[in-house]
């Protein structure tokens, strides 16, 4: 125990990182506290109600069932956006509460939980991928972003607010473990026994992204690539160790259908894995919609982004592969966004917004080192507190 509890794991950067990820926790908790006097729409029962009922062996979720039936005439017999996987996680926590499915009239705290824990566990991956990249200040200013971003507090805290935040948790943390595991090909060590963890943890990340939100199953092709560009000597092994977290993937989501293979192949033949519309990506008020979605989600983030793009694009220095591949994730997923102008749209646009967390702080991390840190230090300074007290001001509106 001595050893895990050591000045690298537990350290002043790691108790700062804790202290912002409480804060974060308290205004979504508010948010939440809030939601007791907000009557709940009848999708967010019928969500847990729909998992409730797989847990307890009456049917499986996402698939036609007398509860989906019994939801609305125009409801599809399968959820084409969702695996079975989705509804587990929303009503696990519900698990605890006695009584019949039927009857229940609200699951208050209970059906926040899971989605209060990815939130927090999304900020934290978060802070760990800039503070690897970047070091200290990239990772204190990408989670200064986050723990103050009205979208996700929104997303996590399920204030109006589709659940998603486990999608983005999935797919963030699918990307960058997928980096993370190429760049160990190059110690001269076993490929995939040594690698068994961080294959595990791919395959987890995968399977919560998919599982989630079908759509993103763009984020397989996505990981392949950055795998097979961070290694050209060993692609080979690359491609095994991918193959191998996408089979994990896989196996996850068939557990999630209790390993009842027709209603897992139904599932997955009904699934909708890619509904962009060529049109909306020529209609402008695609753009502009997303654009406005984006401020919502971050006011600092809109006011950064630009300056970022600017300096990415005219200093060379900038532009190297721990900056490039979150902007190149983030401007897919705005695109995928743009083209679904409804379901799943707004989805992409959540699970974009970490990613351009992570490029605006390592833009910024790098003019900190510049001849210019003082200045840059201000500004950065200036945004984030001003950002943060915005945030907390209209939190304090909402319980007004």
């Amino acid at each position: 125990m001595g050893r895990f509890f050591t000045r690298e794991r537990f350290g002043r950067p790691q108790v700062l990182a804790g202290a912002l990820l409480l804060i974060f926790l308290a205004q979504c908790a508010w948010l939440v506290n809030r939601s007791r006097f907000v009557t709940p729409e009848t999708h967010e029962i019928f969500r847990i109600r729909e998992g409730l009922g797989q847990w307890r062996g009456q049917w499986i979720a996402s698939t036609p069932s007398a509860a989906r039936t019994q939801q609305s005439i125009g409801d599809e017999p399968y959820d084409s956006h969702h695996s079975a996987l989705w509804y587990l996680i929303a009503s696990a926590p519900s698990l605890v509460w006695p009584g019949n499915t039927a009857n229940y009239p609200y699951f208050g705290w209970l059906a926040h939980v899971p989605y209060l824990i990815f939130g927090v566990l999304l900020g934290a991956s978060l802070w760990y991928v800039a503070r690897r990249l970047y070091g200290n200040a990239g990772g204190y200013i990408a989670l200064m972003l986050y723990c103050f971003s009205p979208g996700i507090i929104r997303s996590s805290a399920l204030w109006f607010a589709e659940p998603e935040i486990g999608a983005a948790w999935g797919a963030f943390g699918a990307v960058f473990t997928a980096i993370a595991v190429a760049h160990t090909l190059y110690a001269p060590r076993e490929v995939v026994l040594w690698n068994w963890r961080r294959i595990l943890l791919l395959g987890l990340s995968l399977a919560l992204a998919v599982g989630s939100q079908f759509s993103l199953i763009v984020v397989l092709p996505v990981t392949l690539a950055f795998m097979l560009y961070v290694v050209p000597g060993r692609r080979t092994a690359a491609a095994v160790i991918w193959v191998a977290a996408a089979g994990i993937g896989t196996l996850i989501l068939f557990a999630s259908y209790f390993f009842h293979a027709g209603a897992f192949w139904q599932g997955m033949r009904h699934a909708s894995f890619l509904g962009i519309s060529g049109r909306a990506l020529l209609t402008p008020l695609s753009y502009k919609r997303v654009a406005t979605q984006l401020g919502q989600s971050s006011p600092a983030l809109v006011l950064a982004l630009p300056f970022a793009l600017t300096i990415w694009a005219g200093w060379r220095r900038a532009r190297y592969f721990g900056n490039t591949a979150p902007l190149l994730v983030a401007v897919l997923l705005l695109l995928l966004a743009v083209g679904t102008p409804h379901y799943p749209g707004l989805g992409f646009q959540l699970v974009a917004v970490p990613f351009l967390f992570v490029f605006v702080s390592g833009i910024t991390a790098d003019l900190l080192e510049s001849r210019h840190r003082n200045l840059v230090t201000a500004c950065v300074w200036g945004l984030l507190v001003a950002n943060a007290g915005w945030n907390v001001w209209e939190l304090a509106r909402v319980g007004g």
